[in-house]
């Protein structure tokens, strides 16, 4: 009787801790889906911002480009601006020659 009821008793005690075990294995799982999921999400948070600052040089890049095409044609008005000035001022002295 003595070897029965302690056979009983150590099933008991192997029973509960395989339920002991599967808790742990199962907190262990939950754990690391929700580690995953944290994981996740910061890629996604961050391929969302690399997007973004992607976006966003390609709009400032556009930008410098407009503006160096404005400030180089700018130049150049000023520069046949100054030649026509130069001309007209020759043929103003040129002129003036003729005059005297």
């Amino acid at each position: 009787m003595k070897k029965t009821i302690l056979g009983l008793m150590a099933a008991m005690a192997l029973a509960g801790c395989d339920k002991d075990k599967a808790q742990i294995e199962q907190n262990k799982e939950a754990t690391k889906d929700t580690l995953n999921a944290e994981k996740k999400s910061i890629d996604d948070t961050t391929d969302a911002a690399k997007k973004q600052v992607t976006a966003d040089a390609k709009t400032e890049k556009a930008r410098l480009d407009a503006a160096e095409k404005s400030a180089k044609a700018q130049i150049d008005a000023d520069k046949k601006a100054v030649d026509a000035n130069a001309t007209a001022d020759k043929k103003a002295v040129e002129a003036q020659k003729d005059v005297k």
